[in-house]
């Protein structure tokens, strides 16, 4: 059996009587050096100093003895529990969790956990945050060091949420426990590596609001005119249905709209944008961190040659390169039974292919036509927008 045992900054006297006696009597001990130091033992002391992967395949090494991990707070909050029941079967390993930094932040603040947003921005981009921000959310945020609440601050008023309220907690739960408040705009405090961050987001007149819904704003992306338009967007999602844990790849990506709107559907989606164009890919690149997904993949290539190699995805969406005969047909043998076929068209070439595809596989067809308000002189009118032809189709 393998214990993982949390220690709050309280050390081992947080620790109950059970898991200190796990502690005391393990054969191995494995950790961060800061933990380690704090056990007196003749036990072996591996450290993750010297990799993580070394000490994974260390722990499977030494399996016929008492292996104790020692983790921060609550290992399967962000922490070393997650990672490692990735690598044993949960029924070999014993979690005990100990007060973690949502917990108490959470509780000097009054907030309830359900109503907060809780993410990390230790070992993971900053921008994720772009993801959650919104007038009145509450977000929890466990910090990478001193330099995080600057950053953040610095980010949220970036966007129009200068206003909103910054609360960081050193050391919590130890004697050097700390607090420090203020605003956002204009926070300089500098603190301690230690700590974790709990934002009240307050809008300002002219903050960005991103909806939760899928059809987000044309100019909320950089684009060169590659860009699958809103409402046409909004369909599109809709057909390829995305489900937690699902993968798409987004090929011919453009500027990357739809493999981002994807992303956004749920925290656990991901999506590979292939695209050939070395301009457009930067564009993805920049248009995933400020729309809140940093972790979108980009693939430079050309379909259907870029597709090798890539991981099995749940949905394809082809907005660039229908044309390409057989494309839509190598994309449709790749997907499992359940998977989803997506693809816009508005060239004559490329709907020559869709007619094909959809006789053969028998696909569903929609036209979609929008007209959007434009100024004609000192009158309005509705100038119709390219129609779009839409293929859709479930590997059943």
């Amino acid at each position: 059996m393998i214990h993982i045992i949390g220690i709050g900054e309280d050390g081992l006297d947080g620790v109950n009587p059970t898991a200190r006696a796990l502690i005391e009597s393990a054969d191995v001990l494995v950790g961060g050096e800061r933990h380690l130091d704090m056990v007196a033992t003749s036990a072996e002391k591996i450290s993750w100093g010297s990799g993580l992967n070394h000490g994974i395949e260390a722990i499977k090494d030494r399996l016929d003895k008492s292996v104790v991990v020692l983790a921060t707070g609550e290992p399967l909050w962000f922490g070393i529990g997650t990672t490692l029941l990735k690598h044993f079967d949960k029924r070999d390993v014993t979690i005990h969790p100990a007060n973690g930094a949502f917990s108490l932040a959470a509780a000097r603040m009054g907030w309830a956990i359900p109503d907060c947003v809780c993410m990390t921005i230790h070992g993971r981009a900053l921008e994720s945050l772009n993801r959650y921000v919104a007038d009145g959310v509450k977000i929890l945020i466990l910090s990478r060091d001193g330099k995080s609440p600057i950053e953040v601050a610095d980010l949220l008023a970036k966007y129009g949420y200068g206003a909103s309220h910054l609360n960081v907690f050193e050391h919590m739960g130890g004697e050097k426990e700390n607090h420090l408040q203020g605003s956002a705009t204009g926070w300089t405090a500098k603190v301690a590596d230690l700590n974790t961050i709990a934002v009240e987001c307050i809008a300002e007149e002219k903050a960005r609001r991103l909806p939760a819904t899928n059809g987000l704003d044309d100019d909320l992306y950089e684009h060169d005119g590659q860009l699958t338009k809103r409402e046409v967007r909004a369909v599109t999602l809709s057909s390829l249905a995305p489900q937690p844990g699902e993968l798409l790849w987004d090929v011919g990506a453009g500027c990357g709209s739809i493999a981002i709107e994807w992303m956004r559907a749920h925290p656990k989606c991901h999506a590979i944008a292939i695209e050939q164009n070395d301009k457009r890919r930067s564009m993805i690149a920049h248009n995933g961190a400020a729309l809140g997904v940093p972790t979108l993949e980009i693939v430079d290539g050309r379909a259907p040659d870029a597709l090798h190699g890539l991981p099995q995805p749940d949905a394809i969406f082809v907005g660039g390169g229908i044309s390409i005969p057989g494309l839509l047909e190598t994309c449709w043998n790749v997907l499992p039974t359940g998977g989803r076929l997506v693809a816009n068209a508005v060239t004559l070439e490329a709907e020559r292919e869709m007619l094909h595809f959809a006789h053969k596989f028998g696909a569903r067809l929609t036209r979609i036509a929008v007209s959007r308000e434009e100024n004609v002189g000192t009158m309005t009118a509705l100038k119709p927008m390219a129609p779009v032809l839409q293929l859709s189709a479930l590997k059943e």
